[in-house]
């Protein structure tokens, strides 16, 4: 059998081939499908079957394309009420491809039509090998309950409980466990960073399957969820329908300053893809910072919703069109253009340049102890798990995840030092309250981590509640 899992840490998403005897099979294809063709070519495979697990609501998927392209069939969850051509998938479904045996587990509760695969591979065993588990169960963790217009979150987590407890667990402890997300994602919570596991170990270390009761269970999976970005359920519809191939997109218009300053004058999104510390050292006043790296495309689908159209800068045209692969992936597609030269041409033409100031923390912990800061001074841009994990004292938290539905409130007089794990969400933190008219906002290098490593004072919550 051949196996591979493609993982995308743009989006910490999981998608993978399963090969034999010259088919293969596609489980939860991004949105740009080149690498499985690519890699069935290498392997001397033809792509039969395309499997998604549910409608996925974190991305645009791409086996309406990888279909059109291979001749393959789609599968998917009975409930999903796809609108294209599509095999139903219910309990005891199987696909043979030589040796190797695909079998459907109904799995509703992530969300209702969600399914999990069974993979035995016959030359070794009669007993399955491997379980792609979607969203239904991740390392670590379980999928969120709260993505369906048709169920409420309490009903789905008692789906997922009775889907983990009578059809998972029921899995031979050796099996390895395959999810479609890993850590960062915000289909779950408190996924691991390992990219696979087993039933057995998932049976002794996953919180979510340690809760002594179903009523527990849905209480627990039901209290601080993580907030649940607008484009989710946008881009589930776009997946019930499959989405159109990344060849209709039509070329990006290239913007002066002058157009883009027009464009700005009216409200217009722009959107600066470049590195954070560039971003600080200058940028277009009223642009967003968000980087191309790390999960870029999750924080600009979040932040800007996928009726946003911006207007992208970048430092060169190979960063431009990756910026628009990866908006692309989430169901970003409509973009108004990108500033031609970038912030060099928007200098060139004299406009004005903003600066993000930044501040070590060193220097942050000086001006808290010696009192010329207050811990109101600081906002703290991290999920709450995260913030309990440990935390500066008294400082304010407000994860940037809520920052769609309302900025926090922060003295526009006073300075507001921005801090996250890293310096990533905070630079988009800083930008957001920049944009908004905040004057005196400061980014915090290194974050809580460089904080951490530093040795600096903190606490955890439950000394925060002592």
């Amino acid at each position: 059998m051949y196996f591979e899992q493609f993982y995308l840490t743009c989006l910490a998403h999981a998608s993978y081939m399963i090969g034999s005897e010259g088919e293969a099979a596609v489980v939860d294809p991004q949105r740009d499908v080149d690498i499985y063709l690519q890699a069935a070519e290498e392997q001397g495979l033809k792509i039969r079957h395309i499997f998604e697990t549910h409608l996925h609501a974190d991305f645009v998927s791409g086996h309406k394309e990888l279909a059109a392209r291979t001749g393959a069939k789609i599968y998917i969850g009975v409930r999903a009420n796809a609108e294209f051509p599509h095999v139903p998938l219910t309990d005891g479904f199987e696909v043979k491809m030589g040796a190797v045996r695909i079998g459907a587990l109904e799995t509703p509760g992530h969300t209702p039509e969600s399914v999990c695969l069974v993979i035995t591979d016959e030359t070794e065993s009669a007993q399955p090998c491997a379980v792609l588990t979607g969203d239904t169960l991740f390392i670590g963790d379980v999928g969120r309950p709260d993505l369906s217009r048709t169920h409420t979150p309490r009903e789905l987590a008692g789906l997922l409980y009775d889907s983990l407890h009578q059809k998972l667990l029921a899995l031979p402890d050796a099996v390895t466990v395959y999810p479609a997300h890993g850590a960062g994602s915000l289909c779950g919570r408190a996924m691991r960073a390992e990219r696979s596991s087993t039933i057995g170990t998932e049976r002794l270390t996953n919180y979510a399957l340690q809760i002594a009761s179903r009523e527990e269970f849905i209480a627990q999976l039901t209290t601080n969820l993580p907030a649940r970005p607008d484009y989710f359920l946008e881009d589930a519809e776009i997946n019930r329908s499959g989405a159109a191939t990344l060849t209709e997109l039509p070329p990006l218009r290239k913007l002066s300053p002058a157009e883009v300053q027009a464009l700005l004058r009216q409200n217009a999104n722009v959107l600066d893809v470049r590195p954070g510390e560039a971003f600080a050292e200058g940028h277009v006043p009223g642009s967003i910072s968000i980087a191309l790296s790390g999960q870029f495309a999750s924080w600009a689908g979040g932040i800007l919703g996928i009726h946003s159209k911006p207007v992208l800068i970048g430092e060169t045209d190979a960063q431009i069109e990756e910026a628009r692969l990866r908006l692309a992936r989430v169901g970003i597609e409509d973009l108004r253009g990108y500033l031609a030269g970038g912030v060099a041409a928007w200098q060139k033409a004299g406009l004005p340049v903003a600066r993000t100031a930044q501040i070590s923390v060193q220097e942050l912990n000086d001006k808290l102890r010696s009192g010329s800061w207050r811990a109101a001074d600081v906002l703290d841009v991290r999920r709450e798990g995260e913030w309990q994990a440990g935390h500066i004292a008294e400082v304010q938290c407000r994860a940037l995840d809520t920052f769609p539905q309302g900025l926090p409130v922060v003295d526009k007089v006073r300075p507001v030092a921005v801090h996250c794990k890293s310096g990533y969400r905070s630079m988009i933190a800083c930008s957001l309250l920049e944009r908004a008219g905040h004057r005196n906002v400061i980014n915090t290098v290194g974050g809580f981590d460089a904080w951490h490593a530093a040795e600096l004072p903190e606490v955890a919550e439950q000394l925060a509640k002592a």
